[in-house]
């Protein structure tokens, strides 16, 4: 370990995942020290007596995400920080500056990809030079779409000696609840690309998130209405979660040399179940999910949303809903005319009780430095290795298999 006073700090651990991700650390028995952070001391200290005889000696730092002099006395402090700090884009940047140049690991579970493209192309030079290993996408998205893939591939490749050029992934089984702030992340991506003609050329492209030069030009299919699969002999459906997804997956082929082939193809759907009442199903899912996106674009109907009807900042499921909730992902890969199969499941509602504990293990990999990789920005697919799977299966719920 370095000299540093802490291993990790979970900056943010009084927002909604943050008090999550906080209780979730404080039953770990892990070789680490650790702290937590934000902006108001009271409720910093009401997230530490909330854990009980867990939380007695968990030190405090007061630091507001806004302010470089905070961030920079907090990164001195430790050697990797774990943020919940979201809308990344309105609050996320100065974090990541800071860790870029003072060579402090980073993680989070962000699913914005026009500011990941950011940080990006701002911050990873300087995260290459200083050695900071900075990962975004730790939580459901998008870690069992980004760890399922490779998971496939690797068996793919032990089976055939080649990779599935075509992968698809499929939601079997969804049960869980949004929070207030993935909602906001959500609105926040849609109003900027509402006013940017370039943005919203830019995240249609599959290819978003690759670094430049990649040189991948296969043509890649986004489900955006009713389809009928084939392999699953269902109806599929739009998957909210494919535009960071998809992304987060064709960068990890690029960052690991191309490792699923020059002409890999990818794309995410869900299952709605078969027959006319499969495509009635993916019928109204398709207008619903339109519907949001109209009234998350038109002023007066996003305000009436927010105020009305979706869950505000701070707000999430209840602990039954986080405790009951569960995901079920089939992925299907092809090379010419073979097949193989596999699933990845979780216990817990996917985007907090099942988030909370991936983002966990994610931080405690990069304190426990369970990684070989060099400074920069990697996926999680690219920076971790059997020992995150590993963990995510004993810790987190989360298992891999094939089918």
């Amino acid at each position: 370990m370095s000299e540093s006073e802490f291993d990790l700090v979970v900056f943010g651990a009084t927002s909604f995942v943050g008090k999550l991700l906080t209780a979730y650390l404080a039953e770990r028995d892990e070789p680490v020290r650790w702290a937590i952070a934000g902006r108001s001391l009271t409720k910093l200290e009401q997230v530490r007596s909330s854990l009980g005889a867990a939380g007695e000696s968990l030190p405090i730092i007061v630091a507001d995400a806004a302010n470089e002099q905070d961030l920079r006395a907090l990164c001195a402090r430790t050697r990797v920080v774990v943020s919940t700090v979201g809308p990344y884009a309105l609050y996320g940047e100065p974090l990541v500056k800071v860790c870029a140049e003072t060579g402090t690991d980073y993680c989070d579970l962000t699913g914005e990809t026009q500011w990941i493209r950011k940080m990006v192309d701002k911050y990873e030079a300087a995260a290459q030079q200083s050695g900071a290993r900075i990962v975004h996408c730790c939580g459901f998205d998008s870690v069992p779409s980004d760890l399922g893939v490779s998971f496939l591939q690797k068996h793919a490749f032990a089976q055939w000696g080649a990779p599935a050029t075509n992968v698809t992934m499929r939601v079997k089984t969804l049960k869980g609840g949004a929070s207030g702030g993935t909602i906001a992340s959500l609105i926040n991506v849609v109003k900027e690309a509402a006013s940017d003609p370039q943005l919203r050329k830019a995240l249609v492209n599959p290819y978003y998130l690759t670094p430049t030069g990649h040189g991948f030009t296969a043509r890649q299919h986004a489900v955006t209405g009713p389809e009928f699969d084939a392999d699953f002999d269902e109806w599929i459906a739009p998957f909210v979660m494919a535009a960071i997804n998809e992304r987060v997956v064709h960068r990890s082929n690029a960052l690991s040399h191309n490792t699923y082939g020059d002409a890999f193809t990818y794309n995410e759907a869900m299952l709605v179940g078969p027959g006319i009442k499969g495509r009635m199903t993916a019928t109204g899912i398709v207008a619903g999910l339109g519907g949001f996106m109209i009234a998350a674009v038109v002023a007066p109907l996003r305000t009436l949303l927010e105020r009305y009807v979706l869950p505000k900042p701070g707000e999430g499921p209840t602990p039954h809903a986080q405790a009951s909730g569960r995901y079920d992902v089939r992925f299907v890969g092809h090379n010419r005319d073979r097949t193989i199969r596999a699933k990845v499941t979780g216990v817990g509602d996917p985007g907090y009780g099942s988030s909370s504990k991936i983002l966990g293990q994610a931080a405690l990999s990069l304190a426990l430095n369970e990684t070989d990789r060099d400074g920069g920005f990697w996926t999680p697919a690219t920076i971790f290795d059997e020992r995150f799977a590993d963990r995510l299966t004993s810790h987190a719920g989360v298992r891999f298999e094939l089918v």
